[in-house]
C-alpha cells in the first residue's frame, strides 16, 4: 500500500464511495417500497422518505419512482451523482479509468429529468453501480485510494442502515469491517469500540472521529 495521498483526496475519495453506496442504497430501498405500493401499503414510500428528512408525495407507485429518482428533494439521485461525479473528477488520477468512466456514464443517465422512469430504468442504474463497483475492485494489490473508497461505502451502509432504523446486528458486523480497514491505514491508532446499545448519533460521531483522524494522517 505504498501511495501517498493528501488529505483533499483522501476526502473526496471517502465521499465518493459514500454518495456511489448511498444512490445504490436508495435504490434498493425505493424498489422494494415499489413493490409494497402496489401490493399492500401505498404510504410505504412516504414512510421511507420521511426516514431520509423528506416529504415525498406521489399519486402512484409509477409517479414514486419518477419523485424518487428525479422529484425535488436533496436525496433525488441526480442531484447525489453530482456530487459523486465532483468527487471522483477531484481524485481522476488516483481512480481506476474503467470506473472514472463508468461513474460519467451514470451522471449522465440520471441527468435526464424527462426519461420515464420504470423498473428497466432502475435496473439499468443499479446494473451501472454494480460494474463501477466491480472496476474498483477488481485490482490484485490494494492502494490506500482503495482503502477510502471502501471507508465511504462502509460508513454509508451503516449510516443509510440505522437512518432507516433498521436492527444494529447488520450494522456492528459492517463496523467490524470498517475498523479493519482504519486499522491498515492508521496501525498507530486506538479507538474505543462500538457498542450495540450506542445511539445512532454516537455511533456515527465514533466513526466520524476515526475517519478524521486517518484523513488527516493520510
Amino acid at each position: 500500500m505504498e501511495q501517498l495521498l493528501t488529505a483533499n483526496v483522501a476526502t473526496n475519495l471517502y465521499w465518493f464511495g459514500r454518495y456511489l453506496e448511498r444512490i445504490e442504497s436508495t435504490l434498493l430501498e425505493v424498489v422494494y417500497a415499489f413493490d409494497k405500493i402496489i401490493d399492500t401499503d401505498k404510504n410505504c414510500g412516504k414512510e421511507m422518505y420521511k426516514k431520509l428528512g423528506v416529504d415525498l408525495e406521489y399519486s402512484n407507485a409509477k409517479n414514486f419512482l419518477t419523485e424518487a429518482v428525479f422529484g425535488n428533494h436533496h436525496a433525488n439521485l441526480n442531484t447525489l451523482i453530482n456530487y459523486a461525479k465532483e468527487n471522483a473528477i477531484i481524485c481522476r488520477t488516483n481512480m481506476d479509468t474503467e470506473a472514472f468512466g463508468s461513474v460519467i456514464e451514470l451522471a449522465n443517465l440520471l441527468k435526464h429529468s424527462g426519461l420515464e422512469i420504470d423498473c428497466r430504468f432502475v435496473d439499468n442504474v443499479l446494473s451501472l453501480i454494480s460494474e463501477i463497483w466491480g472496476e474498483l475492485t477488481r485490482k490484485q494489490h490494494r492502494q490506500a485510494s482503495d482503502y477510502f473508497i471502501r471507508l465511504g461505502k462502509l460508513v454509508e451502509k451503516v449510516d443509510f442502515h440505522l437512518r432507516l432504523g433498521k436492527n444494529k446486528e447488520f450494522s456492528l458486523v459492517v463496523m467490524e469491517e470498517i475498523d479493519k480497514i482504519v486499522t491498515i491505514l492508521a496501525p498507530n491508532s486506538k479507538f474505543a469500540p462500538h457498542d450495540k446499545n450506542d445511539s445512532h448519533e454516537v455511533i456515527m460521531n465514533s466513526i466520524n472521529a476515526k475517519i478524521n483522524k486517518i484523513i488527516v494522517e493520510a
